[in-house]
């Protein structure tokens, strides 16, 4: 992970407040005579200082700006502070965001697309890495091609599943995953298969007409989890900018058993996939939001 020192501090305008220094995670800013400097040997370039400078006296010139210009909205880049922010739309915005199996034979705009891999880039990573590698199918044409690919290695694998004796000498061995795979997903895959093989419908991506592949790269310290808060943010963003989504677990699988998929899309050996966003415009509305199951917190006081 880069964590080249890139900030730059502007000491005919810093006022001496001090605020960088408060809020840097890791010392890069400390106060020397009266002013802010760049004193640490390695930053994790998170902004926080710049952020939080009252008199713009601070800079990471390693932060890309256009990361925060948007193509379809203009954005507001008012911090917003905490509890100022209205809970309850935001829990119905949440409720709301449905996974949608039900998709217009309509195109994506491009721009909508690019705009919300800014957005994912907008949620935390471990160390602030940010080592999130996305990849962009703006086209029917592109989703039919990985849902192809996905389909051969699923058809491979239950004409593997389909064989008692294998599954048997792999149980013995306590390699259970075939079996468990035969009881648990065998007769849906293959119902999926057959039902695209002979009336074209598309079980895995639901007829999307786009889809984003968020992996990462080398050096990320929580590679899945900076994957899926970046996914989430983009679920979210989605709904709210009239798309509707679906995470297809089962493409992913396949991507981490079969790297020819990846290679397919072009993504590098490299890099892991972590999660795959269909999205189309929706043909589907809900005349309220869900309940879920009881969850009952555990407590801990030490």
């Amino acid at each position: 992970m880069d964590q080249t020192v890139s900030t730059v501090i502007d000491e005919d305008v810093c006022i001496g407040c001090g605020m960088c220094v408060k809020v840097c995670p890791v010392g890069t800013i400390s106060m020397k005579e009266g002013r802010a400097a760049v004193t640490g040997k390695w930053s994790l370039n998170c902004g926080h200082c710049e952020a939080v400078c009252p008199v713009d006296a601070v800079r990471v010139m390693s932060l890309d700006k256009e990361q925060s210009a948007f193509g379809t909205f203009d954005a507001d880049h008012r911090w917003l502070p905490h509890g100022e922010y209205d809970t309850v739309q935001l829990v119905r915005l949440m409720s709301s965001r449905r996974s949608c199996r039900n998709f217009k034979d309509e195109p994506v705009d491009r721009p909508l697309l690019e705009d919300l891999v800014k957005i994912g880039v907008t949620a935390p990573s471990g160390t602030n890495s940010q080592r999130w590698s996305f990849t962009i199918l703006p086209t029917r044409h592109a989703v039919i091609g990985l849902a192809e690919k996905v389909g051969g290695f699923y058809l491979r694998l239950n004409r593997l599943a389909e064989k008692s004796w294998l599954r048997f000498l792999l149980r013995m061995v306590g390699k259970r995953d075939l079996e468990d795979y035969y009881h648990t997903y065998y007769e849906y895959v293959e119902e999926g298969l057959m039902e695209w093989k002979q009336k074209g419908r598309d079980r895995l991506f639901h007829g999307a007409h786009a889809a984003i592949v968020l992996g990462s790269k080398p050096g990320a310290t929580l590679p899945k989890e900076d994957a899926l808060l970046a996914a989430q943010n983009m679920l979210l963003a989605a709904h709210a900018m009239g798309l509707g989504t679906c995470l297809i677990g089962m493409a992913v699988e396949a991507m981490k058993r079969d790297r020819s998929i990846a290679r397919f899309l072009g993504i590098p050996d490299k890099e892991q996939t972590f999660a795959i966003i269909a999205l189309g415009l929706p043909d589907e509305e809900y005349q309220s939001t869900a309940g879920r199951k009881l969850v009952v917190p555990r407590y801990f006081e030490g």
